[in-house]
C-alpha cells in the first residue's frame, strides 16, 4: 500500500475507485486520473506528485493538505472542493475551474494559472508566489493575506473580492468590476485600488527593452 495511505471516501464512480485503487496497490508513479469523476472522493493527505487530474471531476472534493506537485491538472472541475493546505507547487491548472474552491493556506508557487475560474474561491493565506495568473477570474474571491511575488497578475476583481491584509507584489494588468462597469488598472491605479481595499501589494512595471 501507498505509505499506508488509504482515501477518507472513494468516489462513487466505479472506475474511478478501480483505478484509484489499483494505483494504491503498485504504489509507483502518478495517478492517471485523465477523465475521471472523482466527485466527492476525499483525497486528504495523499501523495499525488506528478499525476495527471487532466479534465477530471473533483466536485466537492477534498484534498486537504495533499501533494500535488508538478501534476496536471489541466481543465479539471474543482468547484466546491477543500483544497485547505494543498501543495499545488508547479502545478498546470490552466482552464481549470476553481469556483468555491477552497484554497486557504494552498501552496500554488509557479503554479499555472490561465483562464482559470476561481469566483467565489477562498484563498486565505495562500502562497501565489510566482504562480501565473493570466485571464484568472477572481470576482467575489477572498484573497485575506494572500502571498505573492512578482505575479503575472491579469485577473478580474471586483467590489466583493477581499483582499485586506494581501501582500507581496505583482504585474498588471487587472480589470476592476464594479457594477456594471470594468475598467482595466495597472501600475499606481492598480496599487492604490488595492490599498483602498486593505491589501499591500506592489504593482511592478515591465521594463522594455
Amino acid at each position: 500500500m501507498r505509505k499506508d495511505w488509504t482515501p477518507g471516501k472513494f468516489p462513487k464512480d466505479r472506475t474511478s475507485a478501480q483505478r484509484l485503487c489499483e494505483w494504491i496497490d503498485v504504489g509507483e508513479d502518478g495517478l492517471d486520473a485523465v477523465d475521471l469523476d472523482l466527485t466527492g472522493a476525499d483525497l486528504s493527505y495523499g501523495d499525488f506528485s506528478e499525476s495527471w487530474f487532466t479534465d477530471a471531476k473533483l466536485v466537492n472534493a477534498r484534498l486537504v493538505e495533499a501533494e500535488l506537485y508538478r501534476s496536471d491538472a489541466q481543465g479539471a472541475d474543482f468547484s466546491g472542493a477543500d483544497l485547505t493546505g494543498c501543495s499545488l507547487v508547479r502545478v498546470n491548472l490552466d482552464d481549470a475551474v476553481l469556483r468555491g474552491a477552497t484554497l486557504d493556506l494552498a501552496n500554488l508557487v509557479k503554479a499555472s494559472l490561465y483562464d482559470v475560474d476561481a469566483s467565489g474561491a477562498s484563498c486565505r493565506g495562500t502562497q501565489f508566489r510566482g504562480a501565473s495568473l493570466l485571464g484568472v477570474n477572481l470576482r467575489s474571491a477572498d484573497l485575506r493575506n494572500a502571498v505573492f511575488q512578482e505575479n503575472a497578475f491579469q485577473v478580474t476583481l471586483d467590489q466583493n473580492t477581499r483582499i485586506e491584509g494581501a501582500s507581496g507584489s505583482v504585474f498588471g494588468p487587472a480589470v476592476i468590476v464594479e457594477g456594471e462597469v470594468s475598467r482595466e488598472l495597472s501600475g499606481a491605479a492598480l496599487e492604490g485600488w488595492i490599498k483602498d481595499k486593505g491589501g499591500n501589494i506592489r504593482v511592478l512595471v515591465r521594463r522594455r527593452r
